[in-house]
């Protein structure tokens, strides 16, 4: 990570530091290019009923209107961070993370939208210490075809860990966790666009706790210029690195990765990936081990769907079963 002072040309805020209350939360939100969303964005976390944070925003070098739009702003809970060129989003995260006074790192994207209760409802949860880090329920938009759908999270930490082994079951705006975490974890360069799923796998192997919220909290937007629409295969590949890296540190076999296989094979390879995975993390849920094991079939079963669904749940039942052991 580059050193602070090369990272920012222009740093501003209409308040002093130093004359109000240490803020308990750090709102980050970088941007790049963000014209068309970022006032949405901004507007959603001033319209916050918890008051007690600051809100760092980094214009990561734009070429389009998103500085003068940052600009007219002027909220006294912003700090205003400005860059001389383009650094990149992982680079910006982590200045972000140094920069911040909070107790508590909240990431947004400069795309996306909070609801009015978010930053309240996690600063209460995790103040209750019910987990390190907390996301949440949340709405997808389609920005293209304004498909609009819920999202399907498990909640607990358990689940959370077991099934980072296949997908990324937090929402990366909807976060928030214990700033030093971000601090001892950050985002790191080698995982370019799939840098998130990287950081959350590091974290859940150091033992910290997660938890997704059972409310919608954000509206996460999928849009055309969106880096994980333009880099997908990219971040295909990282993911898979990432992934397999993952069950490495769990001790689970290369061969027990999750891939679609023949019956015999995954009734092999798929019950003791199920078995191992269920004694590393006790307490998975029968809907998540149900999702684990999906990964072992194939899908567009026809006529055969329902033996499918009927295996998955069999699957699932003992391996929730061995894990209370």
């Amino acid at each position: 990570m580059s050193h602070p002072a090369s990272m920012t040309e222009h740093q501003s805020s209409s308040r002093m530091q130093t004359s109000q209350k240490k803020p308990l939360v750090t709102v980050s939100m970088p941007a790049f290019n963000s014209e068309r969303y970022i006032a949405e964005a901004i507007e959603s976390i001033l319209a916050q009923t918890y008051q007690n944070f600051e809100f760092i925003i980094v214009d990561d070098g734009s070429t389009d209107r998103t500085r003068e739009i940052i600009d007219s702003f002027q909220d006294p809970r912003i700090v205003k961070v400005y860059s001389d060129r383009n650094r990149g989003l992982i680079t910006t995260r982590n200045r972000i993370a140094q920069l911040a006074k909070g107790k508590y790192l909240a990431l947004l994207d400069a795309d996306d939208r909070a609801y009015p209760d978010r930053l309240e409802q996690q600063v209460a949860f995790l103040e209750a210490n019910h987990a390190d880090l907390c996301g949440a329920d949340h709405w997808t938009l389609n920005q293209v075809t304004g498909q609009i759908k819920s999202s399907k999270q498990r909640h607990s930490n358990a689940d959370i860990h077991a099934l980072l082994s296949v997908c990324s079951p937090v929402c990366n705006p909807a976060m928030m966790g214990r700033i030093e975490i971000f601090r001892q974890f950050p985002y790191k360069a080698s995982y370019l666009h799939a840098e998130d799923y990287c950081l959350w796998t590091e974290i859940a192997l150091a033992g910290y706790r997660f938890a997704n919220i059972k409310k919608k909290l954000i509206t996460y937007r999928l849009h055309s210029t969106q880096t994980s629409v333009n880099h997908f295969q990219a971040a295909r590949n990282v993911f898979s690195e990432a992934q397999a890296d993952y069950l490495r540190r769990l001790n689970i076999p290369k061969k027990c990765l999750p891939r679609a296989l023949p019956f015999l094979k995954r009734w092999k390879y798929g019950i003791q990936f199920m078995v191992l995975i269920n004694q590393k993390i006790p307490n998975i849920s029968i809907g998540a081990n149900q999702e684990l094991y999906a990964r072992f079939q194939f899908r567009g079963n026809g006529l055969m769907t329902p033996f499918t669904r009927m295996e998955r749940l069999l699957a699932a039942s003992f391996s929730s079963l061995i894990g209370r052991f």
